[in-house]
This record gives structure tokens, sequence and C-alpha cells, in this order.
């Protein structure tokens, strides 16, 4: 199997477990994306929705894996 290959079953084995861990724990995790910081802007017609925090709490949490990921391989 080439680098290509692998890079995409594990790209695919990577979405099937957060998938199931949205399944699973999908009603705890209702307060990501109502966060201090998260811009939301709702209007008759219209409604705008910016997740700073959430973005910049995600981007911390997918950094700290790929660190961690490196320093483990």
């Amino acid at each position: 199997m080439n680098q290509f290959g692998k890079v995409i079953f594990l790209l695919g084995l990577a979405f099937i477990v957060i998938g199931g861990i949205l399944w699973l724990f999908g009603d705890k995790l209702n307060w990501l994306g109502k966060l201090p910081g998260d811009i939301r802007i709702e209007k008759e017609g219209f409604s705008l929705y910016i997740p700073i925090t959430s973005m910049i709490l995600l981007s911390l949490l997918l950094s700290a894996v790929v660190k961690l990921w490196q320093y483990l391989k």
C-alpha cells in the first residue's frame, strides 16, 4: 500500500472515531459553539454565526494531538 493510501485510510478511520464520539457524547458537548467570544447575530430573515472561541479551542486541541503524535513517532 502506498503512502497516499495509508493517509486516506487513516483519515477515514479518524472520521469514524470522531463521528462515534459525537454520536455517543453529542448531548454532552452542547456547550461547544456557545462559548464566550462566539459571535451569533440573529435577525428576521438573517442569521450569522462565527464560532471564534470554539475554533481556537479546537485548533489548540488538534495541535496538541499532532505534537503528541510527532513525539511518539
